[in-house]
């Protein structure tokens, strides 16, 4: 074989040795990224309901508790205006002139 052909040969090897590790080293870093990036959006997705459920469930429990009383207080204040509207109209309704205005009276 021809010497300069050889040098071309070993120089070919080198080559596909060289790009063969900087491929395999290029694959590894993309697993090794993704595994990242998996980790990174799975700690973005769990730290806040882990955060929920250890700080805040009991003070939610607490003000959703407190609005259902307050709902209950609501409903029940309307129920007695409606009962005091009703005992008004009622009261009107014996009292036909005590609740209208007095006619205005023109002297001549």
């Amino acid at each position: 074989m021809d010497p300069n052909n050889q040098n071309e040969i070993r120089e070919m090897l080198r080559l596909v040795n060289e790009n063969n590790r900087m491929l395999h080293s290029m694959r590894r870093h993309a697993f090794l990224g993704s595994i990242i990036k998996f980790i990174i959006y799975a700690a973005l997705l769990l730290v806040p309901i882990w955060f929920y459920m250890t700080y805040l469930s009991g003070s939610v429990d607490t003000l959703i508790a407190d609005l259902n009383k307050v709902e209950g207080t609501t409903s029940a204040a309307q129920t007695q205006f409606s009962g005091f509207e009703t005992a008004i109209k009622n009261i009107e309704s014996h009292l036909p002139s005590f609740m209208q205005a007095p006619a205005a009276t023109t002297t001549p």
